[in-house]
């Protein structure tokens, strides 16, 4: 049940601005670590052994202090220790701040201001975007929404339902490992290593869970199932993460649309693998649906893991 009702409560709060959340925390702690090991490694074998130790140690302090804190509480009182349970699982879900900022893009849209659409749409994104069109700045807004059904709300849901708020902060603190030093380029390749490999690990199952259930809320909303569950099929694996184009396949296909292709970073092109069929040329409408199918997906997901749980 505190899943439940921490889900309730990121509907209807989402994430205050100022709160000391604990993705923030996790943060700076993984900048100060770093920094600390980057005094001492430096070539390319003891970078990977730093990043080793980087990621043990950040998911470690995650888990045990939310755990530790919690067992606290509970010396104090179960009630209190419930209600800190719920609100630490709260701050794990981003059900609200996804459709919330893709949400922003898409009224700036309906306004016909594009520089303001741009601005809005690279608060959630790394591409630059001083250069897109309606149709870039609205492909972009739903390739954030579809790749983070999972990582914003299936996953940390999932292992909330399995270990409560202590496996769902090691989720979230290895998920921030991954968009922290997760990278392939020169200064990370080492480095962020272990905590890109943790990462997959962690999302292998509910990227696929994601998937199936898009295509069911395809189906419930009146979207295109059999062509969300084609294209989640065949597109899934394209990029080279195994697991963050299941969502942007299955949204892809629902919304008859393709995701993909030329983006510039940093001033430089990179063409990602194409991901769904073009039937329909993107337009900003199609942000709203993907907001919609976000929704139906992360509700979805809350009953099935609830029953399974009580199956189990």
């Amino acid at each position: 049940m505190e899943v439940v009702l921490a889900y309730i409560l990121d509907l209807l709060i989402g994430d205050p601005e100022g709160y000391p959340h604990p993705v923030r925390i996790i943060g700076r702690m993984i900048s100060s670590v770093e920094s600390i090991l980057r005094k001492y490694a430096k070539s390319g074998k003891v970078l990977k052994i730093a990043g080793f130790i980087l990621c043990g140690f950040t998911v470690s302090v995650a888990f045990v202090t939310t755990y530790a804190l919690l067992y606290i509480a509970g010396l104090i009182s179960l009630y209190l220790k419930y209600a800190l349970n719920v609100l630490i699982i709260y701050t794990c879900l981003a059900t609200k701040d996804l459709g919330k900022a893709a949400g922003k893009v898409y009224e700036e849209l309906s306004k016909d201001d594009i520089v303001e659409a741009r601005k809005k749409l690279s608060l959630i994104v790394s591409r630059d975007t001083e250069r897109l069109d309606i149709e870039g700045i609205s492909r972009g807004a739903i390739e954030t929404v579809a790749e983070n059904i999972s990582d914003g709300i299936i996953a940390p849901m999932f292992y909330a339902f399995i270990g409560g708020a202590p496996l769902a902060i090691f989720y979230k603190a290895a998920s921030t490992l991954d968009s922290m030093v997760g990278y392939k380029n020169e200064k990370y390749i080492d480095l962020g290593f272990a905590s890109a490999k943790l990462d997959d690990i962690l999302n292998f199952i509910p990227a696929r869970i994601t998937g199936f259930l898009i295509a069911v809320s395809a189906f419930l909303m009146g979207y295109d199932c059999k062509n969300s569950w084609r294209i989640f099929l065949r597109d899934r694996l394209k990029h080279q993460s195994p697991n963050s184009a299941h969502g942007e396949a299955a949204v892809a296909g629902a919304l008859n649309i393709q995701l993909g292709g030329l983006n510039y970073y940093f001033g430089k092109p990179e063409i990602k693998p194409t991901i769904g069929d073009r039937k329909e040329k993107i337009t900003p409408q199609h942000i709203k649906d993907s907001i919609k199918i976000m929704y139906m997906t992360s509700f979805l997901g809350l009953i099935v893991f609830y029953i399974g749980r009580e199956l189990i």
